[in-house]
């Protein structure tokens, strides 16, 4: 933890562990002591780390290990997995994603339309929220029509926190021939998984909020093995099959599976935290992960109802277990103010436009106790009005 403060942030940056900073240690002292034959002779050799670290990874989200694979940026990742899969044919070419999904996300599928020559207005077809914080899954399963080539959607909603159902959707994707992709960046490292059983096509997540690897630390991409064998569509020379990239063909042969989406030579630095991270919450259980975040943001927002309800705030995020992702949401017209008073008081949170105070408990390091005195904390500002000392306006957000 940080000291003299109770974090609460976790699902935007999560905090540096020893484990991680070892790992990043680790790194840095093979390539210290074996430079260039750090690639095959370090402990783990830096040539399969991505494969490696996607192995590990694997059992977090419910697939096989040739499945996932550490590597690139979450958005350069889904451009990738765009390029690959998305091939629209005559009657086939929308692609349906949800109003509320992280902007990053619509931004790379708008370009990617672009690209294709595609016009983005016709072709991506926006799933509106009747409410403004959650998207109903039914009106998700009303857009798969019959000119939809695939759905992107998050896993968990940034904003209200809402855990989409995905096996349902998955379902219906499937029985329709649709592609369905998840983004799992809030999700994956706080809650089970089960891509591949569920019959979800791909996804892609960061790794720097519940997996804790640190700013701009590597992020990871999922491709379900019934698409395996197909050519990368961004293709780069990481993605080769092991035993022949140094033969330096003039041709690409491909990875057999997730590795083959690889592009560049990956970045070391960025991987090394998750050497110390992925295992630490592999050794936690994420069934027990899951089980302690469940029962955190339960007692944050009964606290909610009883204190904090007469201060004008409404829980936005969904109450049932079922629905709900890591994270409480918490509306108020002032939730700009309250979260910059709530950081001079010693409480990390996040405010998210236009009106929500964001607190993620983080089971591997957040205390119960933590959460009942960040909600006193709150509760004191709201008495006081000491939020009104403090500008409004927009802050970080990730």
């Amino acid at each position: 933890m940080l000291p003299g403060q109770i974090y609460l942030d976790g699902n935007s940056l999560g905090l540096l562990s020893g484990d991680a900073e070892a790992g990043i240690h680790r790194v840095l002292e093979s390539w210290r002591e074996l430079a260039i034959e750090g690639w095959t002779g370090a402990n783990p050799a830096w040539f399969t780390l991505a494969e490696e670290l996607g192995a590990q990874m694997a059992s977090l989200v419910g697939a096989d290990a040739g499945e996932v694979v550490v590597t690139n940026s979450t958005t350069v990742n889904l451009h990738q997995l765009l390029a690959t899969l998305y091939d629209p044919r005559d009657k086939r070419q929308v692609i349906v994603a949800d109003s509320l999904n992280f902007p990053s996300d619509n931004y790379a599928i708008r370009s990617h339309l672009q690209l294709r020559g595609l016009d983005p207005d016709s072709c991506l077809r926006m799933v509106e929220s009747r409410d403004g914080r959650t998207i109903n899954e039914e009106d998700i399963l009303a857009a798969m029509r019959d000119d939809v080539q695939m759905v992107m959607l998050p896993t968990v909603q940034y904003r209200s926190g809402q855990l989409l159902d995905v096996a349902r959707i998955a379902r219906a994707a499937n029985e329709r021939g649709i592609l369905l992709g998840l983004d799992c960046s809030h999700s994956i490292g706080i809650l089970p998984h089960a891509l591949s059983e569920s019959g979800v096509d791909f996804a892609f997540w960061c790794s720097y909020k519940y997996l804790n690897g640190g700013p701009g630390a590597a992020a990871a991409l999922y491709l379900n093995r019934k698409h395996f064998g197909r050519a990368p569509g961004l293709a780069g020379w990481f993605g080769s099959r092991k035993d022949r990239q140094f033969d330096m063909s003039a041709m690409l042969e491909s990875a057999e599976g997730a590795g083959a989406l690889q592009i560049g030579t990956p970045n070391l630095l960025s991987m090394a935290p998750l050497i110390g991270t992925v295992p630490m919450l592999l050794e936690a259980g994420i069934d027990r992960i899951r089980a302690k975040s469940l029962a955190m943001t339960e007692l944050m927002m009964d606290v909610a109802d009883d204190i904090l309800a007469t201060h004008g705030f409404v829980v936005a995020n969904p109450r049932e277990q079922e629905r709900r992702g890591a994270h409480i949401a918490l509306a108020h017209p002032e939730a700009s103010r309250i979260c910059r008073a709530l950081r001079a008081s010693g409480v990390v949170p996040d405010f998210r436009p236009p009106d929500i105070v964001r607190l993620a408990p983080s089971p591997l390091y957040t205390r119960f106790a933590d959460c009942v005195e960040a909600l006193a904390i709150l509760d004191h500002i709201m008495e006081s009005r000491g939020y009104e000392r403090y500008p409004s306006g927009r802050e970080l957000v990730s």
